[in-house]
């Protein structure tokens, strides 16, 4: 039973999809166990934990009822949420995630600020979404 896992909800669903489904088993030894590129849903666990969710945008918005709790637009520009991350190696999974169609939203770095032996760098899923991976 999982406590609590991520669910993004999408409108670029296969491209987002194939960004996660190449990168969650290769960084963080996740296995799908639901869905594939054709959506509207898919999931990642890892240790029989949910990692990640992602549901089509449209199909969630059909789950709404008509004057339902929905308030403001289905997407917006601003940040909601992150993904945080601990990966064996920053610097090799963030080219992992730039080669599969992330953008670079943070180069890796040490932060000591943050902790003494702490790296990490951040990209932009391509939804949008940001993920940042650490190793300390």
């Amino acid at each position: 039973m999982d406590a609590l896992y991520p669910r993004l909800l999408v409108a670029r669903f296969e491209e987002t999809f194939r960004f996660y489904d190449a990168l969650l088993p290769a960084l963080l030894g996740a296995t799908r166990t639901r869905g594939n590129a054709e959506g509207p849903y898919a999931s990642w666990d890892a240790a029989g934990q949910g990692v990640l969710a992602l549901l089509d945008r449209t199909a969630m918005a059909a789950t709404v009822p008509p004057g339902g709790p929905r308030t403001g637009p289905a997407a917006t520009p601003d940040d909601r949420t992150m993904l945080v991350s601990r990966v064996p190696d920053v610097d090799a999974a963030y080219a992992a995630c730039v080669d599969h169609g992330g953008t670079p939203a943070g180069p890796p770095a040490d932060r000591p600020e943050w902790g003494p032996t702490l790296r990490s760098a951040q990209v932009r899923d391509p939804e949008g979404n940001l993920w940042e991976l650490q190793s300390y």
